[in-house]
């Protein structure tokens, strides 16, 4: 049997592999620093690609969006105080996501509950959700048709 002994702090790492890493760090700086310090065009920011575009509203609603105590999240109408959808634990997993991400913001920077959320449809068929307190929004399009449609169905209005 042939043992091997090792001196104490004999631990070595090829010098190819940290050159390699330091390489892809130094890339990732200077195209960040690239674009921060505009050389390169920034990617499109969905308002102003919409003011370039001529995009219109096309409909809206405000919208509150209540955890309940049974762990339903209820989806209430702004103006009307109608019950729009009700999403009982186990659905609703997007919707969840997303108001949680919104709700998390607002106590961050201090706001409540008090003001709704704005869901917009855009002409394009491009659907955004807004927080008019924190100012954040998110393009509901980009996580998929189904999650989009989720939303969607919130600016249906049923007849009284």
């Amino acid at each position: 049997m042939i043992v091997r002994e090792y001196e104490k702090d004999e631990i070595t790492v090829h010098r190819v592999p940290i050159m390699l890493m330091g390489g892809i760090v130094m890339i990732s700086l200077a195209l960040t620093s690239a674009v921060s310090l505009g050389f390169f065009e920034r990617q499109a920011i969905p308002s102003e690609a919409r003011d370039q575009a001529g995009t219109t509203m096309s409909a809206s609603r405000s919208l509150y969006f209540f955890d309940e105590a049974n762990g339903d999240v209820r989806v209430e109408d702004a103006g009307s105080g109608e019950e729009i959808a009700r999403f009982a634990p186990g659905t609703g997993g997007f919707v969840r996501t997303a108001v949680r991400g919104f709700a998390y913001q607002r106590r961050v920077n201090g706001f409540g509950a008090e003001v709704p959320f704005d869901l917009i449809e855009w002409d394009n068929g491009m659907l955004t959700l807004v927080d008019p307190t924190t100012g954040k929004a998110v393009e509901l399009h980009s996580f998929g048709a189904g999650n989009r449609q989720t939303f969607a169905n919130f600016l249906i209005e049923e007849p009284q």
